[in-house]
């Protein structure tokens, strides 16, 4: 499991939902302390003993604010990892927080996903981790228009629009044709604000992105969204 930002029993009901069973989560590896990425992290840590991973910035944040203090393993990554029978690769990202980090999941049939939120900016070794993955869960936070122009104070726009912010649906779009011109065939929006994005704009910048550059929908790639409150991944 990459991040456990809801509580533990919606957590719980998610997975019951999807015919997934609990037990069968064999690590928790967290991208970074921010809340709405560790709220259900503890108590679902120390209900089902499950090890929770991170890098040592984020470890040491989250040690710090408490959300360690329970009975199971904490490990700090320092390169590859295995769980459940797959890989799992970090990558540090660019974010306001301790020590952040994206995730690419290799799976024992060959497969590739990235797990790739929270970053102001793709950097080269951002860019180079998640290029010929099968799968990219990619940040589309916000439309910049939207954020300009909505209820947020001055500063925290900036700090959403710095390189230590938030993807917007036009960076993140920008990334995509490199994306499936080398091999990844699904792409997930992700990330989505609530109060700065709406899921049809982040579909419909990447949709004008990808037709550009003559890439087809159903045919070259898979496109959907994950809605800002959770649940199912739009397709729209």
């Amino acid at each position: 499991m990459i991040d456990a930002g809801v509580s533990a029993k919606r957590i719980a009901t998610a997975l019951c939902d999807r015919g997934i069973d609990l037990s069968s989560i064999q690590g928790i590896f967290v991208t970074h302390e921010h809340s709405d990425h560790i709220s259900g992290l503890r108590v679902l840590a120390n209900r089902n003993k499950i090890p929770v991973y991170g890098s040592d910035g984020t470890i040491e944040a989250l040690s710090g604010m408490g959300a360690l203090n329970g009975h199971f393993p904490v490990h700090v990554l320092e390169g590859p990892q295995e769980a459940a029978g797959m890989e799992i690769l970090p990558f540090e990202t660019s974010h306001d927080c301790a020590h952040s980090c994206g995730y690419v999941v290799r799976t024992g049939d060959g497969r590739s996903i990235a797990v790739c939120t929270d970053l102001g900016y793709v950097s080269e070794s951002v860019r180079a981790a998640i290029t010929g993955c099968d799968l990219v869960m990619l940040e589309s936070n916000h439309d910049v228009m939207m954020l300009q122009n909505g209820p947020y104070p001055y500063p925290l726009k900036l700090r959403i629009l710095s390189d230590r912010g938030h993807l917007s649906n036009g960076s993140c779009a920008s990334e995509l044709e490199g994306l499936v011109k080398k091999g990844t065939t699904r792409i997930i929006l992700a990330h989505l604000s609530r109060e700065n994005n709406m899921p049809l704009l982040a579909l419909q910048a990447a949709r004008t992105s990808l037709g550009a550059a003559g890439m087809r929908e159903k045919t070259d790639y898979i496109l959907g969204a994950a809605p800002p409150e959770g649940g199912r991944v739009l397709l729209l």
